[in-house]
């Protein structure tokens, strides 16, 4: 069933597209899928300012690029859905292209997504999260969904930004300090030279932000606050830039990516082995529960 051919010299992030990505396939070809053994990928991305160097689309770009490779990895032990561009992003407002969806527009979206593919017969679906947002809404709708679905104790739905799984890849790839890797920073503006160079204008990147400047309030994908605010972003930004985007390069993104790719695999291989018996901690392989 699975088509590959080759991708444009202009996608240096694929290497192949193939015939798991569900918006390339026919109603046939999906009811053929054996959702026994395979997991759903449901990217989540955002549409929503970057700064002045990078486009509105940049955490959706990432996300689907990311998905793809994994995807292309996986082989038929995965199904790709497209990537859902609308995020929930109210704190970007004030930046002219932002578009946002209210908290409980956003998790019925995420609902719809999932009720859709358990219709269709899946049992382990990963949502692959590239938008910091979208961290919010996405907990609430997967504890509705779970009391929804209740009946079905073989279904997973689990959740993950890409940078919780990819910690470690992070900390070793990234020059910035803590602070520097917050939003339009070091690390989103190099992947972008790696995937779409054309919507990076290096000459306007320019550090941003509070960064580490306070010690209960540290703007940074690695931080771990023990406080939590609610901020708008541009009582953080004047430019919407938190982090430090002069030290990207093309060279770094592709390193972030492929080391991305690698800390979410090993994820994907233990939950296909999930089972109710595991959850209630019967066997010694396996992780933890939703």
């Amino acid at each position: 069933m699975r088509v590959v051919r080759p991708v444009r010299a202009a996608r240096p992030d694929l290497d192949m597209i193939t015939g798991m990505l569900l918006e390339n396939m026919k109603w046939p070809e999906v009811g053929r899928i054996d959702f026994n053994k395979t997991i759903v990928i449901q990217p989540l991305g955002s549409l929503e300012q970057h700064g002045p160097h990078l486009g509105v689309t940049t955490d959706t770009d990432i996300v689907t690029a990311l998905a793809r490779a994994i995807e292309a990895h996986e082989g038929d032990g995965v199904l790709l859905t497209p990537t859902m561009w609308l995020g929930h992003s109210p704190h970007h407002m004030k930046f002219p292209g932002t578009i946002s969806a209210e908290p409980r527009v956003y998790i019925d979206v995420v609902k719809a997504l999932v009720r859709s593919m358990v219709h269709h017969g899946a049992r382990r679906i990963f949502l692959l999260n590239g938008h910091g947002g979208n961290e919010a809404p996405v907990p609430i709708a997967l504890r509705e969904l779970k009391t929804e679905f209740s009946h079905i104790p073989d279904l997973f739905v689990t959740f993950a930004s890409y940078w919780w799984l990819a910690g470690k890849a992070l900390k070793e790839i990234r020059e910035s300090g803590m602070g520097g890797v917050g939003h339009a920073c070091e690390m989103e503006t190099s992947v972008m030279l790696a995937i779409q160079p054309h919507k990076v204008d290096m000459a306007l990147a320019r550090k941003a932000g509070p960064g580490a400047a306070m010690s209960y309030r540290v703007i940074d994908m690695q931080a771990s606050n023990p406080v939590a605010i609610v901020n708008e972003f541009h009582e953080l930004s004047d430019t919407g830039v938190l982090g430090e985007p002069e030290l990207a390069t093309a060279a770094k993104g592709q390193k972030f990516l492929a080391a991305f790719v690698e800390a979410i695999l090993p994820f994907l291989a233990d939950f296909r082995t999930w089972t109710p018996e595991m959850i209630k901690g019967h066997t010694t392989s396996g992780s933890a529960s939703q």
